[in-house]
């Protein structure tokens, strides 16, 4: 079993998520709740409270759950955001690999949520809430994160990752050092979350970090060569928005 408590001020919404909990993750047992900041501290603090998750919603009657987690370092729990807030929020779980649900909560992104849940010994979950906080305190600054890979969870430089390739559900990353990880999600959440740090998607398998090109080869087979000489196909259907593309990044220099 898996041991979990909800930190959530809403009696209805806390109720909702125990009877959804109960309906689609049979695993999870609900060991304690919580409605605000210091009666989560006084449960998490119970050394007889010894959970593997805590669902958390972020904005609670005496503060943001933050505070709360931030007394409680280091932390030996696994967390999932239950929360309305969207955009940044969401960015940041995204970019520091920690679990979210969204209010309404959806039972099946629910139960993908606790799949994904990372053992104790496994968790890093205080260096995934330092990304977090980083993000959420300075995102125009942010240029680290967190991978959730199929052997633990790596931390790496935004700066330092050239490409990433599809390969079903899982998606290959490559870095700067030659090194490759192996995570657990798809190539469409990378492809939204880096985004705005100069990464685009050229093809259905890949997206790559455009201050690694060498080389655009022109021509029926239009192929990009990279820094660590891969070519790597850019599709019929994106090649004239890629082309676009180039012609931004030409304006800029």
């Amino acid at each position: 079993m898996t041991k979990a408590v909800i930190i959530e001020d809403e009696i209805n919404g806390l109720t909702n998520l125990q009877n959804l909990l109960a309906e689609h993750c049979e695993r999870v047992e609900i060991i304690g709740t919580a409605g605000s900041i210091e009666e989560g501290y006084k449960l998490l603090t119970n050394s007889s409270i010894e959970p593997d998750v805590a669902f958390l919603d972020i904005s609670l009657p005496d503060g943001l759950v933050f505070q709360l987690l931030n007394r409680l370092r280091p932390i030996k729990f696994d967390i999932i955001f239950v929360t309305a807030y969207e955009d940044y929020a969401i960015k940041a779980c995204e970019y520091s690999s920690i679990g979210y649900v969204m209010k309404p909560i959806d039972p099946d992104m629910l139960v993908e949520a606790v799949e994904r849940i990372q053992p104790k010994k496994e968790s890093a979950i205080d260096k995934r809430l330092d990304i977090f906080q980083s993000y959420m305190n300075n995102p125009n600054a942010f240029t680290k994160m967190s991978i959730s890979a199929l052997d633990g969870i790596y931390f790496v430089s935004i700066k330092d990752v050239v490409r990433f390739e599809a390969e079903d559900n899982y998606t290959h990353i490559f870095l700067n050092s030659g090194d490759r990880i192996t995570a657990s999600k798809t190539i469409k959440a990378y492809e939204d979350m880096l985004a705005p740090f100069n990464f685009y998607r050229v093809h259905k398998r890949h997206v790559i970090n455009l201050n690694y090109m060498r080389k655009f080869v022109k021509g029926d087979g239009g192929y990009l060569i990279m820094d660590d000489d891969i070519k790597i196909e850019v599709s019929r259907r994106r090649r004239p928005a890629f082309m676009e593309q180039m012609k931004r990044l030409q304006s800029g220099f």
